[in-house]
């Protein structure tokens, strides 16, 4: 069994709706004829576990692994003997650092998973094209960097913005505003496409106004246009996984991409250097990442329509375009907060190119490592966003706080595995790349400094998901780019070309500029107040609150 399809105690479904109403008698209420008028028979509230022995509950039905790991928050009953001790039990059980540990390893293995495979997924069609020649291994590259800085990373910050609304959308009174949010996501993004694919189709006269080698830019251009074939399906896998994240099914994502990177694979080879009747060449890399990314998107339709539970699912209607105002803000917010930092990384990379080619492969040596360590931060920081949500959607402030912290906690826990690693392996690690002396020498040079960037970028990637959590990704944008591009790359390059530090100067700008953001944005996260966050979260669910159709609800 994956990680993380489990389902704790803490959020059983409830097969059967009952009342939890104890007079001072201890008489246990078992009809409405023992309420009062103004009364009602039933009671809502965080879900709980039912204590054994409850008398005239329903057991919860039998769970399996589409069954979400959070659940909106059905009703609940408890035993009148012992309905404080059970109340006490809870909420130190919820309110529990170590119970929120755990939940959150929990929650981050399958995330982890999604994300490793994506990016392999990515790495797969620039492997399979270098083999042809280096101009294909350049061209491919410049393609990639570019659909990353103009498409990926701005569909990405866009997707992200649905941790502040669908979470906490999933744990309150209206579960289905999370199929109403995903629909307005759609809208919104279905509109950015179009503006993304244009530019793709033209890239490569863009990129020959940016003074790239003629060769390399055609090709560069070819790759970018056969990709737009996959970009609509990647905005739509983005907002799906969001969308089966917010309700707990963390390993539907997983379970998907674990089924069509071994088929990416395949089709790499077969359309790059397969049999002469299928061989594409070059564009086969692109054409058979397309092909995965609607494959994956197929799948999530399937999975959505007849495997797991509609209850997030709201009717496409015309409210899918209404308050896209909302959305749109805190899209732009959160695609600052993404591209300002996937961009400060590129322009590092430029920097680094003017100092030679050791140096260059010494920082992509330096850049490939914090990339595959980043995956594992970023994961955390994803669930850590969802899980605050859920909280501000249940209306439980105090435990969203504790969250933080316990998030914290496992963030500091893996930096210092991973900066011991570095350190320890530091005089080896150059050889998993290359075998070049002096490139082994640099990398063991620089892999300490490494190390502390490592921490701060792990740290990042906790605060980004908190902040998400809380709607404030311009928040976030605003420390990236004060912190990046007014301090940190101005300091490096100052570092680099004259001070003479070469490599040394650049890492130590990026590390002080994500310092400085991450550090803030702690503060910020630590000194929050979840109770007036409950607030706005209850206001905005308000916004979207409309009776119940009966029609819906047969």
């Amino acid at each position: 069994m994956l990680p993380g399809t489990s389902v704790p105690q803490d959020y059983s479904l409830v097969a059967h709706y009952v009342g939890s109403h104890v007079d001072h008698g201890g008489h246990v209420p078992t009809s409405e004829d023992d309420f009062e008028d103004n009364e009602q028979p039933y009671c809502r509230g965080p879900i709980t576990t039912i204590p054994a022995g409850c008398v005239g509950v329903t057991p919860p039905t039998q769970t399996s692994e589409t069954t979400p790991l959070l659940a909106p928050p059905f009703p609940h009953i408890v035993e009148s003997v012992d309905a404080e001790s059970f109340y006490a039990e809870k909420n130190n059980s919820r309110n529990g650092l170590w119970q929120e540990v755990k939940r959150l390893l929990q929650y981050s293995l399958p995330v982890f998973g999604t994300y490793i495979f994506e990016y392999s997924m990515a790495i797969t069609s620039v492997v399979a094209v270098g083999h042809i020649s280096t101009i294909a291994l350049a061209a491919s590259s410049l393609g990639f960097m570019t659909a990353s800085v103009t498409g990926f990373s701005i569909i990405q910050g866009m997707a992200n913005t649905l941790d502040t609304v669908l979470p906490s959308a999933w744990t309150s009174e209206q579960p289905q505003l999370v199929g109403l949010w995903t629909q307005r996501m759609a809208v919104l993004t279905s509109v950015i496409l179009v503006p993304m694919i244009t530019f793709w189709l033209h890239a490569e006269s863009i990129l020959l106004a940016l003074r790239q080698e003629p060769e390399v830019a055609r090709l560069a251009g070819i790759f970018l246009m056969w990709s737009c074939l996959g970009l609509p399906a990647y905005a739509f896998n983005c907002i799906s996984r969001q969308y089966f994240q917010a309700q707990g099914l963390f390993t539907v994502p997983t379970r998907i991409i674990i089924f069509v990177a071994p088929i990416n694979v395949l089709l790499n080879y077969l359309l790059v250097w397969g049999p002469e009747s299928i061989r594409l060449g070059f564009i086969g890399a692109p054409i058979a990442t397309a092909i995965s990314r609607n494959l994956i998107s197929i799948a999530y339709i399937i999975y959505g329509i007849c495997v797991v539970p509609k209850t997030a699912w709201h009717p496409i209607t015309t409210r899918a375009f209404t308050n896209l105002g909302f959305l749109a803000k805190l899209s732009a917010g959160s695609v600052g907060q993404v591209a300002s930092s996937w961009w400060s990384w590129e322009i590092i990379g430029l920097s680094a190119s003017f100092l030679g080619p050791v140096h260059l492969a010494v920082h992509s040596i330096l850049v490939s490592t914090c990339s595959s360590l980043f995956q594992v931060p970023y994961a955390l920081g994803a669930s850590t966003s969802v899980r605050i949500g859920n909280l501000l959607g249940e209306q439980d402030a105090k435990s969203a706080a504790i969250v933080v912290k316990a998030s914290i906690l496992l963030d500091f826990a893996f930096a210092i595995l991973f900066g011991c690693i570095l350190v320890i392996f530091r005089h080896s690690w150059g050889y998993l790349f290359n075998n070049d002396p002096e490139v082994v020498r640099l990398v063991a040079d620089l892999l300490p400094l490494v190390a502390f960037v490592q921490l701060f970028d792990d740290m990042a990637a906790v605060v980004g998901g908190v902040l998400r959590a809380r709607g404030q990704q311009v928040l976030g944008a605003t420390l990236n780019i004060g912190a990046h591009y007014t301090i940190g790359i101005p300091i490096g390059l100052w570092l680099t070309f004259k001070m003479n530090l070469q490599l040394f100067g650049l890492w130590a700008g990026l590390g002080l500029a994500i310092g400085l953001a991450a550090g803030v944005g702690l503060y910020l996260c630590l000194i929050t107040d979840w109770y007036a966050e409950v607030d706005e979260v209850v206001v905005r669910l308000a916004i979207d609150k409309q009776p119940v159709d009966e029609e819906f609800v047969r």
